[in-house]
């Protein structure tokens, strides 16, 4: 069986390897079984869900991700008590939310809990607890977080859950990226009810208590694919920013920022140019070294503001000099469109997952597309009934061009393949 440490600080895991009666050395198949349970907690249904999702998977669970609407806060640590005991889990990894996913379907705004059981026998498996305070001493010693062991290999994915009332995202996911640049983030942060339940974080032990982030680290056995769809499509044309103070951008391509926003509205067809009113954005390249910029290859970041007689633009980011700057529109189709491309491309680089988490904003849902499950669909859809989970995030992580970042208004998709 796989094995797992829960540690404030790192050590080195346990190999997955099993081996048979003769000595052999064996290789067990990676497996994945979810349940989307509609409802208040009641202990009776959710021990008979939590048997059945494990008897569907036919073997002990290696982690089980469950995603809880905010009312299921109380009863965090009976949640726990079942899913170890029936569900034969010994690590659990939980946020509170107030829209859950599962296999095609999403529901916003209800009771309920999403599960996701996962048999990983040949991956090694590292949980972390990131507490208040541990952000607080890392923010002020301005430095990379002491987390890597010398002797860790760079590899493997994380998957973060992160309380956005004690995690500040993007100063730490900063440091996070230079403490393991080649192993890639996805998440998102808890959401709920702020003045009520709150954000909250949990284990198999029940609620963590000022808990910034929960991590968990997956190394070999699997492999991963994803899609970090900011529900943009580009307008206009590339340029390269040539001047900037901080976060205002003065001007791209020696021409005033402004000028260059207006021409990109102003190209718009007539039927576009209404809704695109507060819906245009700014779109930075990642990674500058690319032969033809595409989909996915921009960071979406708000304009906070604007001053026309300035010609300049202030932006919810730090632009530089010589990055590529394209203006990005937000919208229903764009939002559709750029999620469906990503899956089905994701399907064709990847092959066919046997599980999926799904990170999805808050904004997206029935508040963008004004009908139900659409992300969640868009997966059934072009990968069939998969085993999923997932939630509706106050903000999500993914990687864009290798790096990852907080973003709004997005959906990640990880796939394990």
């Amino acid at each position: 069986m796989c094995a797992f440490l829960w540690e404030n600080e790192f050590e080195n895991a346990v190999g997955g390897e099993t081996y048979s009666d003769d000595g052999e050395m064996t290789v067990e198949s990676n497996r994945a079984s979810s349940r989307l349970f509609s409802g208040t907690f009641d202990a009776d249904r959710v021990e008979s869900l939590v048997i059945e999702c494990r008897e569907n998977l036919g073997a002990d669970p290696a982690v089980v991700f469950a995603f809880v609407s905010p009312d299921w806060k109380p009863h965090l640590s009976e949640l726990g008590e079942i899913l170890q005991i029936h569900g034969h889990s010994s690590l659990v990894i939980g946020s509170s939310t107030d829209g859950l996913v599962g296999v095609g379907e999403e529901r916003e705004n209800s009771s309920g809990l999403s599960l996701l059981f996962l048999h990983l026998p040949n991956t090694d498996l590292r949980a972390k607890v990131i507490l208040e305070g541990e952000v607080q001493k890392m923010e002020e010693a301005k430095g990379t977080p002491q987390s890597q062991q010398e002797g860790d290999e760079q590899e493997g994915a994380w998957i973060v859950l992160g309380d956005p009332a004690n995690l500040p995202a993007e100063n730490w996911l900063r440091q996070w990226n230079s403490a393991w640049p080649n192993s890639p983030c996805y998440g998102g942060l808890a959401s709920g009810n702020p003045q009520e339940a709150g954000f909250f974080l949990f284990r198999e032990t029940g609620l963590v208590e000022d808990a910034a982030a929960l991590l968990l680290h997956l190394v070999g056995g699997v492999r991963f694919e994803s899609v970090v769809s900011q529900g943009c499509r580009p307008i206009g044309d590339p340029y390269t920013i040539t001047e900037v103070n901080e976060n205002v951008l003065v001007k791209v391509g020696q021409r005033q920022a402004y000028e260059i926003l207006e021409q990109a509205y102003e190209a718009l067809e007539d039927s576009e140019q209404e809704s695109a009113r507060g819906n245009i954005f700014a779109g930075l390249a990642v990674n500058e070294y690319v032969d033809e910029f595409k989909r996915g290859d921009f960071l979406v970041r708000n304009i906070i503001g604007g001053d026309p007689s300035a010609g300049v633009l202030a932006l919810g980011a730090w632009p530089r000099v010589g990055q590529t700057l394209q203006f990005q529109l937000r919208d229903r189709e764009a939002a559709d469109e750029d999620f469906r491309l990503q899956c089905e491309q994701a399907q064709q680089d990847g092959g066919q997952p046997f599980a999926s988490l799904l990170f999805t904003c808050g904004g997206r849902g029935l508040h963008m597309f004004k009908t139900p499950h659409h992300d969640a669909g868009i997966l059934e859809e072009v990968f069939g009934k998969v085993p999923s989970s997932g939630y509706f995030c106050s903000g999500e992580i993914g990687p864009v061009g290798g790096t990852s970042f907080v973003h709004g208004y997005t959906a990640v998709a990880l796939f394990l393949i």
